[in-house]
């Protein structure tokens, strides 16, 4: 039998969904959800190193808030979310609006969304300033915003100085 790419890629993306949930499930019953959070958010700051180190590799982008703003569309395609990129006319800033995040999705379909607030603001904030820290130390990361917290939307805010 062979797998289309299609029937690949979503292998490969159910399953990198589907351990980052059971791993944190498993530490939440042997520990505490409060330690599971803790290793989450450890974890968090290291695979966006590792993410955004072979997106830069696959697509010869290296520093600096352009490169980051391409690669960082790339991640968030690959991560299935739905969003809208705006970059302001100078090229010090621009702003991701994220209208649908699938881990959000995951933690209502579990039915732990009454945790998705606590989760979303450490790991999203984890995340995505790693991603900005990987593309030069003269950019930052705002979150303005969050679904998880009853926004109509999460804002993102990268600045460069």
């Amino acid at each position: 039998m062979d797998l289309t790419s299609e029937q690949i890629i979503e292998y490969l993306h159910r399953s990198y969904t589907a351990v980052d949930g059971l791993w944190f499930m498993k530490a939440e019953e042997a520990f505490s959800f409060e330690i599971a959070l803790d290793l989450d958010e450890k974890v968090w700051h290291i695979l966006p190193k590792i993410q955004a180190r072979k997106i830069k590799t696959l697509t010869g982008r290296t520093q600096g808030l352009d490169d980051l703003y391409e690669c960082f569309i790339a991640k968030l395609t690959l991560d299935r979310l739905e969003f809208d990129a705006v970059k302001d006319d100078q090229g010090k800033e621009f702003t991701i609006t994220i209208r649908r995040c699938p881990w959000l999705e995951l933690l209502r379909d579990s039915k732990r969304e009454h945790l998705a607030e606590k989760i979303g603001s450490r790991i999203c904030t984890a995340e995505y300033s790693t991603w900005a820290r990987e593309f030069g130390p003269n950019i930052h990361f705002d979150l303005k915003s969050q679904i998880c917290k009853n926004a109509p939307c999460c804002t993102l805010h990268f600045t460069t100085t």
